[in-house]
């Protein structure tokens, strides 16, 4: 691989569709999470599908290691290997997603205890704030990748210290909220 192909663009720059496509795109997803809490059906899978809240903090803390990760190689100036693990963050994500409908399709909302005092008012601050973050994260990881693929590595960068610490919260609480949440399936 030609060492300077990490710096070439693979898309061709056009802002104004990339708003279009990035806005609608993350729109839909936010519409049709916000819906899922109106929307359950019901199948017999013949497994537990809390299953899929597991493979999701799997998830989440798989994307955690590799944003982390991907922060290092960029500081180290390993674009290659930065540009490597973004992509398979993303990608993990995307299957985030997958699986967070198909867990929230497929069973009833789970709610904390009430009689579980302090740990409960941490654990609800801890799943608005995540919520809160993750119906937010989208536009932001969309354009700061279009950003990485357009070769305008001045405003990826820009965008990406404020991508990355906002991503990583959601993924490192995705997981805390798995592990709150789960012995009350």
């Amino acid at each position: 691989m030609n060492k300077n192909s990490v710096f070439q663009p693979i898309l061709q720059k056009d802002d104004k569709k990339a708003g279009i496509i990035i806005g609608v795109f993350s729109l839909i997803i936010f519409l049709a999470i916000t819906a899922l809490a109106n929307v359950k059906l019901e199948v017999d899978l013949g497994f537990d599908p809390h299953i899929f809240a597991t493979i999701n903090a799997c998830i989440n803390g798989t994307v955690s290691i590799l944003l982390m990760l991907g922060v290092y190689f960029a500081k180290s100036k390993k674009y290659e290997a930065h540009k490597k693990t973004m992509f398979i963050a993303i990608v993990l994500s995307s299957l985030f997603l997958v699986s967070y409908v198909l867990h929230h399709l497929l069973t009833e909302s789970t709610s904390y205890p009430k009689d579980a005092g302090t740990i409960r008012v941490f654990y609800l601050i801890i799943l608005l704030t995540h919520i809160v973050l993750a119906g937010v994260i989208l536009p932001f990881i969309l354009y700061t990748a279009y950003r990485a693929l357009t070769a305008e590595f001045d405003k990826h960068k820009k965008l990406a210290r404020i991508t990355f610490p906002i991503w990583l919260y959601v993924s490192v609480t995705g997981v805390i909220v798995y592990l709150m949440i789960s012995p009350y399936y």
